[in-house]
């Protein structure tokens, strides 16, 4: 069993910035795709990003076109951790996120790919 614990959300105003961490543990974490989701109050949850396995190293990482060229996802095996590092936010990214493993080696944005799930941390972004 995966469990999986965030970090890092706050508040920040337009523009700021804010790296999020996922750290796992548990099973074999090494062979689970990680994705980071969404929810902000009123509306469904929805995908931001997703990274490959660690043991696949190579394999791709996607993002949501609402956030590409200001989010950036990475992960540092020694560390069995998964980081979103998001820039330039904007009132629009206010909501709590969520990380997510998902048991394949590739990234996926399918949410129903993904079996097991943090807590959830709350980022707020407002002046």
């Amino acid at each position: 069993q995966v469990q999986l614990v965030e970090s890092g959300g706050g508040l920040v105003q337009p523009g700021g910035s804010l790296r999020l961490s996922c750290a796992a543990s548990g099973g074999s974490s090494d062979n689970y795709a990680i994705g980071w989701f969404r929810q902000a109050p009123g509306k469904e949850r929805e995908e931001v990003s997703c990274i490959s396995s660690a043991s696949r190293r190579d394999g791709p990482i996607h993002y949501v076109d609402s956030v590409k060229g200001r989010f950036t996802i990475t992960r540092d095996s020694g560390k069995n951790t998964v980081y979103l590092q998001m820039n330039n936010l904007k009132p629009e990214d206010t909501a709590v996120y969520y990380c997510a493993a998902a048991r394949r080696y590739s990234a996926t944005l399918v949410v129903q790919e993904y079996v097991h799930w943090g807590q959830g941390t709350q980022v707020t972004v407002s002046s």
